[in-house]
């Protein structure tokens, strides 16, 4: 599932809108006046984490600056001060997120870009599949959501793993604590299962936005939604982690297959 170029232009018309998302390169280097012949090496490369620069500022920006403000995610923001990151992302500007930007704004920004995805973060062909695994009991359950977090491609199981890391250390934060000084530390009353009921639903889409009922779903689905997502959010590290038998195993067997995806696997590992 990985890919090599060494130039922007390189990448066909149908290649994941993620992976454009990622937006590895200078924004010079995605004008499309430039001179094609003047190519330069590009760190368009699958060995790093494959995260979209929106994504991981975002999640910084919040676990910098607002792990204790109460209600992330749910206080209301400013729409125009949200679009005009938006658009400044969108353009390939290097946008900077500090202490003078409302936590509220970047955490509405994130949402609206996972909701937005063209490719959901979790492909639809696999929603069926995700959903059916909230019937499940552990740990067949989680043996199986294992194996469907395998199937995800380098960028979606990447930005997935990123985004649950993000979240658990948000519910973290939910309940009150007491400081060194005996001071009461506000908690951001985000539990794991607010946190699910919220992101659920734009991490697992049946329909692409503004498609006809993209936005009905049933109760069933809502639940399910919720359960799945609460259960990646609480065992992300160990649904990420592969164990050394199975790496093992796989190295056997691509040595004998695909003897040339060991470099790569190994120099990512």
């Amino acid at each position: 599932g990985a890919m090599s170029v060494d130039c922007i232009t390189d990448l066909s018309d149908n290649t994941s809108k993620l992976l454009e998302a990622l937006q590895l390169s200078h924004p010079h280097e995605l004008d499309a006046r430039r001179s094609l012949g003047k190519k330069k090496m590009l760190s368009l490369n699958p060995i790093t984490w494959q995260v979209p620069r929106i994504v991981e500022r975002c999640c910084k920006h919040i676990e910098t600056h607002g792990l204790q403000t109460v209600g992330i995610f749910r206080v209301g923001s400013s729409k125009k001060r949200v679009q005009q990151l938006r658009e400044e992302f969108d353009r390939g500007l290097d946008v900077f997120l500090d202490e003078h930007q409302s936590v509220h704004d970047v955490a509405a920004l994130l949402k609206e870009f996972l909701r937005d995805m063209p490719d959901s973060l979790i492909p639809r062909e696999l929603y069926a599949a995700f959903l059916s695994t909230a019937s499940m009991e552990a740990p067949a359950q989680l043996a199986t959501l294992q194996l469907l977090l395998f199937l995800l491609p380098p960028c979606h199981s990447d930005t997935l793993h990123r985004l649950l890391r993000f979240l658990s250390e948000v519910a973290r934060h939910a309940e009150s604590s007491w400081g060194p000084d005996g001071r009461e530390i506000p908690g951001n009353k985000m539990t794991v299962s607010n946190l699910a009921t919220i992101f659920g639903p734009n991490v697992l889409q049946k329909e692409k936005p503004g498609e006809k009922d993209a936005g009905a779903m049933s109760f069933e689905d809502s639940a399910a939604i919720i359960l799945v997502l609460q259960r990646l959010i609480e065992h992300h590290q160990t649904l990420f982690t592969v164990s050394p038998d199975m790496q093992r195993d796989i190295l056997r067997r691509l040595f004998q297959t695909d003897p040339d995806v060991i470099d790569y696997l190994l120099r990512r590992k």
